[in-house]
């Protein structure tokens, strides 16, 4: 099965530090509504019939919509995953060929952690939102034992006081 590779290096990790030999393309941001799923019709049997989105497909699409990426997405990002939701809907219709494109694609979006981590896509708020503590909101490794220090003494030593 093909695929990306592992995750980039952190720039700081690098041994070769060489310069981008293309320059880039600063573009001006502009961020895009998503659209919903369109209703349009497909030929079946020489019939024009009405297209039925696979209800999976329109719980998937909703899930990019209030995904934290969406929020950069711009129209002709939402064009291709309007294209992508076809390529859903044909593997939830059971057409397993269209396996690979739909992986391919959502890649491109970040659906994975792996995939975020090649896009170098990171949650900004996870820590402010707990003050820098874990999930649970407890005090740190570091609030709870910083105060200790290591005692050391020599093998035979006893600690002063006993």
């Amino acid at each position: 099965m093909a695929g990306n590779g592992p995750p980039p290096k952190a720039n700081d990790r690098r041994v070769r530090r060489n310069k981008d030999t293309v320059p880039q393309t600063v573009l001006r941001w502009e961020r895009a509504e998503p659209p919903e799923l369109p209703d349009f019709r497909i030929e079946r049997d020489g019939d024009l019939v009405e297209f039925e989105w696979p209800e999976r497909t329109r719980e998937w699409w909703r899930m990019w919509i209030d995904s934290p990426q969406a929020e950069h997405f711009g129209s002709s990002d939402w064009q291709f995953l309007l294209d992508t939701a076809l390529i859903h809907a044909r593997l939830w219709r059971g057409d397993a060929s269209a396996a690979a494109e739909l992986r391919l694609r959502v890649a491109a979006f970040g659906a994975t952690p792996a995939d975020r981590a090649r896009l170098r896509m990171v949650f900004a708020d996870a820590d402010g939102a707990d003050a820098g503590r874990g999930a649970s909101g407890q005090p740190t490794a570091r609030e709870r034992y910083g105060a200790l220090r290591m005692v050391s003494g020599g093998q035979g030593e006893r600690a002063s006081g006993e």
